[in-house]
């Protein structure tokens, strides 16, 4: 029985190890968190990620979950709305197909679908790898080595798998001159599945609210340059560059601010893109963020996860060699990678215009739309992948 080892419990990892499993390999997964990360805002699943999530086995429990975003009310730099609209115009996506579910729920929902056939290691990590030809020599921060037959990196955009065998992240990360912090915030009044973003040139201030659980979402996402755009920072120097960007702010930035103080859970980052071209060298590979991050404004991270684990145990399954298994799924995911790719810089452009003109562009096309598809090249990219059908994958 091949034995692989995936790093990374988010989504791609627990969707891979689901997958093989089905189709006989013996699957490992280490994650350096105590336990699944169960929190997080929403995340879309979208076109032939919605079939690549139904061959897992568990669309129909993550549907149930659907949050059904109702309004994106935009706001002026001084919190006054200006405009309503239907969220399809923002992200493209088709109604009554694609779902969008909490993504802490998505990631129960994998992890428990492997029941106890994979083995789930918490507090663990991938420390050292040698690719020994036949197999790979794996040592572990609890000081434990192993040797297995295949690797897998999904462990995120700053994924140490990628920097043990490819490199340092410098060589592979596209920076978008953004960063931001997100933390959860109790819900202001009257907010169901709704967002009310509000822009300043070169800023934009966010609440997201998918439900009345009475807690909601606060994105605070500001340009940036040098380290901030360029390197991992620390969360401390972002969060201290967004207070700097919205200080003196109005509307609902000052309670953001004063929730961001009281948080326990803010992630900061700078806004990057993974750029590879090749996701494997010998008998390790990658998936997910850690392979083709294509960053937040695009809204396709999740689809782009699922599409990339279903096509990488596929091929997996159906090749006579990992090699070619690994060529294969570079050659089924590539286009749809870099066409999603693609949509980061017009996202980005449309959620945080840089200059006054650019922002006033951007609002007179949200009071006045133009008429057909609202988001066609979004629509394009969602749907450029026809997903293969592995009969080896197929639920018995």
């Amino acid at each position: 029985m091949t034995t692989v080892l995936i790093s990374g419990a988010g989504i791609a990892g627990p969707a891979l190890a689901n997958l093989l499993t089905r189709a006989g390999f013996r699957v490992t997964v280490v994650e350096r968190a105590k336990g699944l990360r169960t929190g997080g805002y929403p995340v879309d699943v979208r076109g032939p990620a919605v079939e690549a999530l139904r061959r897992t086995g568990v669309l129909d429990a993550a549907a149930e979950a659907h949050v059904d975003l109702r309004r994106i009310t935009f706001l002026t730099d001084g919190g006054e709305p200006f405009a309503e609209i239907d969220p399809l115009t923002m992200t493209g996506g088709s109604e009554g197909r694609d779902i969008e579910v909490p993504r802490g729920l998505l990631t129960d929902l994998l992890h428990a679908s492997t029941g106890n056939d994979v083995d789930y290691r918490f507090s663990e990590s991938i420390t050292a790898l040698t690719d020994r030809g036949d197999d790979v020599h794996v040592t572990f921060a609890s000081g434990r080595e192993e040797v297995f037959d295949l690797v897998v990196g999904a462990d995120g955009l700053h994924s140490p798998v990628r920097r043990l065998v490819f490199g340092d992240e410098s060589d592979f990360l596209r920076p978008l001159g953004l960063c931001f912090a997100g933390f959860t915030i109790p819900t202001p009044d009257s907010m169901v599945r709704e967002a009310r973003m509000q822009n300043a040139p070169g800023r934009i201030a966010a609440i997201y609210a998918p439900d009345g659980s009475g807690l909601s979402h606060g994105f605070l996402t500001t340009t940036a340059e040098g380290p901030l755009a360029t390197a991992r920072s620390s969360t401390e120097q972002i969060v201290a560059a967004v207070r700097a960007a919205f200080a003196g702010s109005a509307g609902i930035v000052p309670d953001l601010l004063a929730a961001l103080d009281r948080a326990d859970d803010v992630y900061a980052d700078s806004v990057c893109q993974v750029r590879m071209d090749t996701w494997s060298r010998g008998r390790v590979a990658l998936v997910g963020d850690a392979a083709f991050a294509p960053s937040f404004p695009t809204g396709q991270g999740t689809s782009l996860a699922l599409v990339g684990a279903y096509v990488l145990a596929g091929e997996l399954a159906t090749r006579a060699t990992h090699t070619e298994a690994f060529a294969a799924y570079r050659e089924v995911v590539r286009d749809y990678a870099d066409l999603n790719h693609g949509l980061a810089d017009n996202g980005a452009a449309r959620l945080v215009p840089r200059t006054g003109e650019a922002l006033a562009a951007r609002n007179t096309m949200l009071t006045s739309p133009p008429e057909g598809d609202p988001a066609p090249e979004q629509n394009h990219a969602i749907n450029s992948l026809e997903l293969p059908d592995y009969a080896r994958l197929a639920r018995l």
